[in-house]
């Protein structure tokens, strides 16, 4: 059974500082991308548990001037995770309806021209 841990990341210089303060300890990360093994490794160091066992929920904070960037990156990660929504439920529906079009007996490639999509098959180079 996997902990989770809650992590706090900030910006100093050329480091992320990862602090767990479940555990009230601190370490660093040259790149966001290793912090979460950063802080499972300071989570086993400071309590024994095993890395298998161990889940971050990071947080990042990041500031800007006077600017809080936190809540733009969040609102892109949102944006982008409905528009990839959107995306899959329009391939789902664009694929259904092209069987229904070919059930019809209508040509693959003429579905593919009134979709919009490439069939994938035609002449070589072409």
């Amino acid at each position: 059974m996997s902990t989770t841990y809650m992590v706090s990341v900030t910006r100093d210089g050329e480091w992320w500082m990862v602090a767990v303060p479940e555990v009230d300890a601190l370490t660093q990360a040259r790149r966001l991308g290793d912090v979460d093994t950063a802080a499972r490794e300071l989570v086993l160091l400071e309590t024994g548990t095993a890395l298998d066992e161990v889940s971050i929920d990071m947080h990042v904070e990041l500031t800007a001037g006077d600017g809080d960037l936190t809540a733009r990156v969040a609102d892109l990660r949102a944006r982008r995770e409905r528009i990839e929504a959107e995306e899959a439920a329009v391939r789902a529906d664009t694929a259904a309806f092209a069987r229904e079009l070919a059930a019809a007996r209508v040509p693959v490639r003429d579905i593919a021209t009134l979709l919009g999509v490439q069939c994938g098959f035609g002449k070589a180079g072409g």
